[in-house]
Formats: structure tokens, C-alpha cells, sequence
């Protein structure tokens, strides 16, 4: 919670925040996020307006994650522009279904860690990658496919199986024939 009583109600006040805060729980997903307790860098504006304080600006964070494709762990840092408005409670003309999704000024403060988890959870990629060109494990035997491009497994289709099984015998068959067709001729 950050107070935001030093600028009153009065349309045209601003100030800036800039903080390096710990990261709380819960800022990404099970392969990708933010570790808990690492740095954030904030460098927000907060500005009066009429409808209430506009808090714009970016957020640095240090990401880790596990590659999708090959499970190695990877990290980078993450700059997130941040834009949102915090109404003021007594607002009468907040419709009943934007209530819900309406960031409120309470007792002069403003909560920034749900608007910052939005910014940075939904900028964190779906299908986190260590490198674009990542090939990933083999399917078969968990091999990295980058250290061994040519690396393949023959895999028949087991509907095939039985039919597989008929290949030998009608060989051995045809080698039969075969002996006996020579043994005719002579």
C-alpha cells in the first residue's frame, strides 16, 4: 500500500516513485515467473486526475523459468510499461459491472501489487523457451536434440505389427518356392 495523500484531490499533482521492492509470492506461472523476494524495479508516476490517481511507468523484474522444450533453466531480465487508474471510493458514477475491475483509492492509499502481478504475469511468455531455435528432448529417450541432431528412433506403428510377422513367413516361403521351382527346372 502506498499513500497517496500528498496529492490531495487536485487534478494536475504528480510525483514520481521510484523503489526497488521485493517481489511478493505468486508473480508467474509453474515454468516461468519472478522469484519470490527478488528486486523489483519500480519507476512510476503517479498523477491526480478527476476520476481518481493514474499510476503509469515501467517495472524491471529479473525472470527465471524452465524451458518448455528442453526443461533447462533459463533467466533474463523483464521491462513492463504499467498504466492504471485508481478511482476514487466515492465515485457515483462506477457502473455495477466495471466495480469488479475497478482499482480503488482506499483511505488515501493505492494497492499496487494486484496491478503489478497483472502487468507482469500477463507479459510472461505462454510457452516459455531458453532460445527460439530450442529443439527440445526426444520423445523416445529424453535426449537433448540439440547435442545430437541426427538423433532418431525407428518407431513402427504397432498396427502394423502383425503384418510385420506375415513379411518373415511369406520370405521364407518365397525362398521355398523358390528351391523348388530350381529343383523342377533341372
Amino acid at each position: 500500500m502506498h499513500s497517496v495523500k500528498d496529492l490531495g484531490r487536485s487534478p494536475g499533482s504528480m510525483r514520481t516513485l521510484e523503489q526497488h521492492v521485493p517481489a511478493p509470492n505468486d508473480f508467474g506461472t509453474p515454468l516461468i515467473g519472478v522469484r519470490p523476494g527478488s528486486d523489483m524495479d519500480l519507476e512510476l508516476r503517479l498523477e491526480g486526475v478527476h476520476e481518481g490517481i493514474l499510476v503509469s511507468g515501467n517495472v524491471t523484474v529479473d525472470v527465471t523459468g524452465e524451458c518448455g522444450r528442453c526443461l533447462d533453466p533459463f533467466e533474463y531480465d523483464l521491462e513492463i510499461d504499467v498504466q492504471e487508474l485508481f478511482s476514487y471510493e466515492d465515485q457515483e458514477d462506477l457502473e455495477a459491472e466495471d466495480e469488479e475491475e475497478q482499482r480503488l483509492v482506499e483511505n488515501e492509499k493505492i494497492d499496487l501489487e494486484p496491478v503489478l502481478r497483472d502487468a507482469v504475469v500477463t507479459a510472461l511468455p505462454f510457452q516459455p523457451v531458453c532460445r527460439e531455435d530450442c529443439e527440445g528432448l526426444c520423445s523416445e529417450c529424453g535426449i537433448h536434440l540439440s547435442e545430437d541432431p541426427g538423433h532418431h528412433h525407428e518407431v513402427l506403428d504397432p498396427r502394423w505389427s502383425a503384418l510385420q510377422g506375415l513379411a518373415g513367413q511369406t520370405a521364407v516361403t518365397a525362398d521355398k518356392d523358390n528351391v523348388l521351382d530350381e529343383r523342377e527346372e533341372s
